[in-house]
């Protein structure tokens, strides 16, 4: 049973489920549940840092359970994407009803759609990589994966990064340049993997062209299917998943940074690299994505091994927390830099 405590993520679709059949204040309850009840209930809560010791690790690399629990959210996110799509044609645009609905879609296109695809994006199975890949597609956030894997991990805490906030960085700022920046990165990155593949970047061996066209194509059959006012609404709610991921990609790095060696590189990526958290429910809701410094000193450990490790620098909060908090502006840079200090002394 405790290896299905991850399933507390399939909370979100159904708060989701009721937003979509609600009507008034009861649409905006995955927004209210996920970013208000739990980062109070984590609030009185103590962390737990507890990992699993190195014999019970060996036997559950492999315990397919915590793949299926991941699986499952392909099924998921595609039913209630098509749902949505069919809800929102109904509802009416400007009304409370609306803005509930889409928010919802929203959560699920950042939570389901990018953070698991995020996870299985790792993998070194091409099927896994697949199921990661359309999840990435149903929140219009494709390039992803070509930048993240071979950007993000690579350049993490440097100026280099455009996923690592620089300390005093504006949240609304940072939201532009990480995406836009990382966009044309990926590009770069796929340009430069086949040309020393020694195959040609304009073909769909170039997973960013192969990405355009499936999102070309998804947004076309949204269109013809259902005009214009359920594909804004499918904009609108990719980019509040978007928005989830930057926000998420703000605190966890954020003023963070590697020291450069004598000969110019930058030190090794180590565990006080990335903010983390061991409040147990934004843990789970999130696939232990705030282990965050366990995974980037290891890219392919599978999430429920991710270790707390004494030297990651601690949030005081969940990841949901945090995420409040980085919208407060001025609270978080009083809270985070005086953080920030205490690590730098």
């Amino acid at each position: 049973m405790k290896r299905l405590k991850y399933l507390l993520v399939y909370l979100l679709p159904i708060t989701v489920y009721v937003s979509f059949n609600s009507e008034g204040i009861m649409t905006f309850s995955p927004i209210i549940i996920f970013f208000g009840l739990i980062p109070l209930i984590e609030l009185m809560l103590k962390p737990d840092p507890s990992n699993f010791d190195k014999e019970t690790a060996k036997k559950e690399k492999n315990n397919p359970i915590y793949d299926w629990v991941m699986y499952l959210a392909l099924p998921i996110q595609l039913g209630m994407l098509i749902y949505f799509l069919f809800v929102i044609q109904d509802t009416p645009f400007g009304t409370v009803e609306y803005f509930g609905k889409v928010t919802a879609m929203g959560l699920m296109c950042g939570v389901l759609g990018i953070n698991v695809g995020h996870e299985l994006g790792h993998r070194l199975n091409r099927g896994e990589q697949l199921i990661g890949e359309i999840l990435l597609l149903t929140s219009l956030d494709t390039h992803f994966l070509p930048y993240h894997n071979g950007g993000h991990h690579k350049d993490v805490a440097t100026p280099l990064d455009a996923a690592t906030a620089k300390k005093n960085q504006i949240l609304f700022v940072f939201w532009f340049v990480s995406h836009f920046k990382s966009y044309f990165k990926a590009w770069k990155l796929e340009h430069e993997r086949l040309k020393n593949n020694g195959k040609l970047s304009f073909s769909l061996h170039n997973r960013m062209i192969a990405y355009s066209i499936a999102n070309i194509t998804l947004l076309s059959i949204i269109y013809l299917y259902f005009g214009i006012h359920v594909l804004v609404s499918f904009l609108i709610a990719a980019i509040i998943g978007i928005l989830l991921l930057e926000t998420v990609n703000y605190i966890e790095h954020y003023g963070l940074l590697r020291k450069k060696t004598e000969s110019g590189t930058y030190e090794r990526v180590r565990h006080h690299h990335s903010w983390n958290s061991d409040h147990l429910i934004g843990r789970l809701v999130l696939f232990n994505l705030s282990r965050h410094s366990d995974h980037h000193y290891n890219g392919s450990k599978k999430y429920a091994l991710l270790k707390s490790v004494p030297q990651s620098p601690q949030m005081p909060t969940g990841y949901p927390g945090m995420m409040v908090l980085a919208i407060l502006q001025p609270l978080w840079f009083l809270l985070m830099n005086k953080k920030l200090k205490k690590l730098q002394n």
